[in-house]
């Protein structure tokens, strides 16, 4: 039995290279945004701790003006942190969709030649039943015909 042979097998492996390599993108950008989320909870925790000890520990009694002053400088720190964190996770969110956009593209146009190549099998099985009916057919034919001629054979002329 012949094999199938896509034309354009070299383009569909091609296509599927492309994709995974759009993945492989998607994935970093996702995990650059998962690290930038896990900073900012960190970040956010630990401005969280020092308000609740700030709280606990140096707001009763004599005051430390000092400490307050650090904490209110960490504060403004962890603000501006905070900000540029959130710039970042922007732009990588921006990123995230681009890489979005071009995995679907590049799976879009893989499922292009895939289909392709399902209607070029199709058009190939088709017409090997076709030809194969053809021949059983000629086949059929000779048989016939050569019984025939054995049948004439066999009879006794009269």
């Amino acid at each position: 039995m012949p094999k199938f042979n896509f034309q354009l097998e070299g383009v569909l492996k091609h296509r599927k290279h492309i994709e995974q390599l759009r993945q492989r993108t998607l994935a970093e950008a996702q995990s650059a945004m998962t690290q930038l989320q896990a900073q900012l909870r960190q970040l956010d925790e630990s401005v969280r701790r020092a308000g609740s000890d700030l709280r606990q520990n140096h707001l009763t009694g004599r005051l430390d003006l000092d400490y307050l002053a650090a904490h209110r400088r960490f504060t403004l720190a962890s603000q501006r942190q905070a900000l540029a964190l959130a710039q970042k996770m922007a732009l990588v969110q921006r990123q995230v969709l681009e890489a979005q956009s071009a995995l679907a593209h590049a799976a879009k146009q893989r499922k292009v030649i895939e289909k392709l190549r399902e209607r070029h099998h199709e058009r190939w099985s088709t017409a090997l039943g076709r030809r194969e009916l053809t021949e059983q057919d000629e086949i059929a034919m000779q048989l016939s015909y050569w019984h025939g001629i054995e049948l004439e054979e066999a009879e006794p002329v009269g």
